[in-house]
């Protein structure tokens, strides 16, 4: 089965303007627990958007792709959280909390985080459908990679549903085939697929949509729907109290019920989905993504677009003081998303055709074409020369916090009490000021010095280079043993989970004659 690229940007449009539109949509009754009726937004929005930290986080996470490709991880996701995401609320927080302590994904979901089964993660889902269209398989995986930054449990299996939901969607439109399988890349006892559960029965058996909602909160109840109150309305006795944060259950079924009983009805869904309260501007806006894949922007009725117009509206990135370049409208957040698909994909699930190329490349003006100087920082400038020269003496080692170039200086061959220079050169790539420690593991015998412990300030990549270069030596013992030694450099960035490993690999054996003329 094959997606065509026109069929493929109408899509992928149509998704983020269903999410813009459902977060606009539900964002009054965030919070809200009751029954709200309505047909139509109802704030005066002048032609924008309400501004969501649904779509917030992907944005960023389209950096970390644009930068690290089908390579993105947890711990790469980690960073840029760190980095780039500025609310502490809830899980967000926690999860902040335990990457600063170095506690790495899927722990730093886990622990101490009373809200790791709530809606956080379900809500950034659409990005990984879009680069991985009709392949829910590899979805999923990110999906999930992205999801045990800050949830565990049922917010982890909810955001792999979605996923999973929103990347079918670009192949099929049939909803019974778009639930059996999501649901089948989740636990069958768990939460979300029992929620999902109840709501085809309820619907199957002719219970309305406010019924079906109260069961939800009854067998799946949350508190997300109390922060804010009943607002004047009367409280719902036969409604529990659910556990702090358990709450991503109860509003996937509350999504999944628009689903149903807006009977395809791309307003009376949403409505339907924001006007069951609770995390309402999430189970909309996750709804209207869904609905903007299967529909594709043509096929959205324009009298919800009008209203909305086409810009993004950020509330909770730091643009400020780091490097996150964000899109401004949804055509650019789409054509950007078309850049990235061929190399996230692979070649072999992105097929060009000669009679209809996709592509144009940017090319380089003749002018332009040789190797030219990059300037990093006030005072450092480097180019393509730097690196050919650091050869054959000097090894990369990078993370997402930093890169280390460890020069040799010479050959690694060693001798009894022999010292050895190396040059540790880091360069910071988070652009914000760090202080990181490096710890020597020597073997016995061997002595590193200035000292085997150091801590060193990295500086910004404004004002000043973003660079530091620091000395170590090591000093051989009297007698060596073995052929091969290694001296393992730890290195920690403070604040961060990230940690960077570069061995110094010496070898105990004569250095061969090479003719280096």
């Amino acid at each position: 089965m094959e997606l065509s690229f026109k069929d493929y940007r109408d899509k992928l449009s149509g998704c983020w303007y269903g999410k813009n539109i459902g977060g606009t949509l539900g964002a009054p009754f965030e919070c809200s627990r009751g029954v709200f009726e309505f047909d139509f937004y109802t704030q005066d929005l002048n032609g924008e958007p309400a501004p969501n930290d649904d779509l917030d986080l992907q944005l960023v996470w389209l950096n970390a792709v644009e930068r690290f490709g089908r390579a993105v991880n947890a711990s790469i996701l980690g960073e840029y959280w760190l980095s780039y995401i500025t609310p502490s609320w809830s899980e967000y927080g926690q999860a902040k909390n335990n990457l600063r302590m170095g506690i790495s994904p899927p722990l730093s979901g886990f622990l101490n985080n009373a809200n790791r089964d709530s809606c956080g993660a379900f809500i950034r889902s659409e990005l990984w459908a879009a680069l991985c269209p009709g392949r829910p398989d590899i979805a999923v995986k990110y999906a999930f990679e992205d999801a045990t930054v800050d949830h565990s449990f049922e917010g982890v299996y909810a955001a792999v549903f979605c996923a999973a939901l929103q990347s079918a969607a670009f192949a099929v439109s049939d909803r019974e085939t778009l639930i059996d399988t999501a649901l089948s890349y989740i636990p069958a006892d768990c939460a979300i697929a029992r929620v999902v559960g109840l709501v085809r029965k309820s619907y199957n058996d002719g219970v309305d949509w406010k019924e079906c909602r109260k069961q939800i909160l009854i067998n799946f109840p949350g508190m997300f729907g109390l922060a804010a109150g009943y607002g004047g309305r009367q409280p719902e006795p036969e409604i529990p109290k659910g556990r702090l944060g358990y709450d991503a259950p109860s509003n996937i079924g509350i999504m999944i019920l628009g689903w149903y009983y807006g009977n395809g009805d791309f307003g009376k869904s949403l409505c339907i989905a924001a006007g069951c309260g609770e995390d309402a501007d999430c189970t909309a806006a996750t709804l209207g993504a869904l609905f903007g894949i299967i529909n594709g922007y043509s096929g959205l009725p324009q009298k919800w677009i009008k209203p909305i117009g086409n810009k993004i509206k950020t509330l909770s990135i730091n643009e400020g003081d780091h490097d996150c370049k964000i899109p401004k409208t949804i055509e650019e957040l789409t054509d950007r998303i078309l850049k990235l698909t061929p190399v996230f994909l692979g070649t072999g699930l992105c097929r060009f055709s000669e009679d209809n190329p996709a592509y144009t490349i940017i090319m380089k003006e003749p002018e332009k074409l040789g190797n030219t100087s990059v300037r990093k920082g006030l005072s450092v400038e480097t180019d393509f020369s730097d690196i050919v020269k650091r050869q054959p003496f000097s090894t990369r080692h990078t993370c997402p916090v930093a890169e280390l170039v460890l020069d040799y200086i010479e050959p690694p061959y060693i001798k009894p009490l022999q010292e050895k220079r190396f040059i540790l050169r880091f360069e910071n790539l988070m652009r914000s000021q760090q202080w990181l420690k490096i710890t020597a593991y020597a073997p016995e015998g061997f002595v590193v010095s200035p000292s085997p412990n150091l801590c060193v300030s990295l500086e910004q990549n404004h004002g000043n280079d973003g660079v530091r270069e620091i000395e170590i030596r090591i000093l051989t013992p009297e007698v060596l043993y073995a052929p091969k030694y290694e001296v393992l450099l730890d290195i920690t960035f403070n604040g961060r989970h990230t940690r960077l490993f570069a061995p110094i690999t010496l070898l105990n054996s004569p250095e061969p004659e090479i003719d280096r003329e």
